[in-house]
């Protein structure tokens, strides 16, 4: 089997209701940028790059597909390694090994289909064919309701049967960001868990101090509390808090998290698929990972194409650790409103009562709607 054609797409949609996280940015588009592979057989693989839309659709276009052109998909290990080893004199991180990422998934996407077989069965196999999901929601939307809007939407997620939110914290006032979650505890009660990120906005002695002051709420996790260049400053908001830290969405490699796994500075690692190297590097990171104890829970952001692949990628991660009641790690479902993810596919990912079914399909698991492809599509 041989590569054909690697084709780029950029969809775009604007966002109904603007939103805003502790890094000020406002959110007015949601914005992928998608690879398309296609093989000499006729088969067709996507994937997902995750970052700048625009600028990832130049670099895959202009300094990785030239060199994916007429190789066989299933040397997914090689292409990865080839291509790594031609940016990395500029890129050893960001877009660079954002768009090998596109590349990767979409690779992987070729051989399950090619095999019949959806991609978990062929990374390792599944631990289980059913995840736990949690919904990313509770943004900066309406600046004078940021208590209020954050109840009634932890309120409508719990509704819906979720049994895990992640709110976002960082409104510029520690007792603010502890009073806002307090009032989400209050209103979803003890039994459904809950998660911050602090989209890395605060100082080491004030993401101690507010994680202390978060810690009698039961968290699941503090997520990206400072700057993701401080390794070290990670590992003393770790060593400080009684919660879980993570982070690494920012991270790219097994070389990028190497240190971090190593000397512990985060308890949970959430690698984006889609950034940090695509299922052929994740895999050995999670492995990384789990030789350290320290636990992998994959970030996601993005188009239905990525959110597939972290369902197939989740389903072949072990449990961390292995017990008798796992913990199994749990699926981020971003629930911002975009049609990137929920009208993209035929059949998109969905959870019914916190859950999401791993699909048995081949590939990642889902079929593009080419009609709404070219519906979305900009570049």
């Amino acid at each position: 089997m041989s590569i054909t054609a690697l084709r780029t797409h950029v969809v775009s949609c604007k966002v109904e209701r603007p939103f805003t996280s502790a890094r000020g940015w406002l959110y007015t588009t949601r914005a992928s940028c998608l690879v398309e592979i296609e093989t000499d057989q006729g088969i067709v693989g996507w994937g997902e790059c995750y970052g700048p839309a625009a600028a990832l659709k130049s670099v895959v276009d202009t300094m990785l597909a030239p060199h994916v052109i007429g190789r066989d998909p299933f040397d997914v290990g090689a292409i990865w390694e080839d291509l790594y080893n031609r940016v990395k004199d500029y890129g050893l991180t960001g877009l660079s090994v954002a768009g090998i990422s596109g590349i990767d998934i979409a690779l992987w996407d070729v051989i399950g289909r090619a095999l019949g077989q959806p991609i978990h069965k062929l990374i390792g196999g599944a631990h289980r064919t059913e995840l736990l999901a949690y919904a990313t929601g509770l943004y900066f939307i309406d600046h004078d309701r940021l208590v209020e809007e954050a109840v009634e939407e932890a309120n409508a997620y719990a509704g819906q049967g979720f049994r895990a939110i992640k709110m976002k914290i960082g409104i510029g006032d520690l007792k603010a960001d502890a009073a806002r979650v307090a009032a989400v505890r209050d209103t979803i009660g003890p039994d459904i868990l809950l998660a911050v990120d602090a989209n890395h906005c605060f100082s080491v002695p004030n993401a101690i101090r507010l994680g202390r002051m978060l810690e009698p709420h039961d968290l699941l996790w503090f997520e990206e509390p400072i700057s993701p260049e401080d390794r070290k400053g990670y590992a003393e908001v770790t060593r400080a808090l009684d919660m879980a830290v993570a982070g690494g969405e920012n991270e790219f490699t097994r070389w990028g998290f190497r240190d971090i796994v190593a000397e512990k500075a985060m308890d949970i690692i959430q690698p984006d698929l889609c950034a940090a190297g695509g299922f052929s590097e994740c895999l050995k990171i999670a492995a990384l990972a789990s030789a350290f104890g320290v636990e992998c829970v994959p970030h996601a952001w993005g188009s239905a194409i990525g959110l597939a692949a972290t369902v197939q990628f989740l389903a072949a991660l072990p449990d961390q650790p292995p017990a008798w009641r796992p913990i199994a790690p749990m699926l981020e479902f971003e629930q911002t409103p975009n049609p990137l993810r929920d009208r993209l596919a035929f059949d998109p990912i969905v959870q019914r009562d916190g859950v999401v079914r791993v699909p048995d399909l081949p590939g990642i698991g889902i079929e593009v709607d080419r009609d709404v492809l070219m519906r979305f599509k900009t570049a």
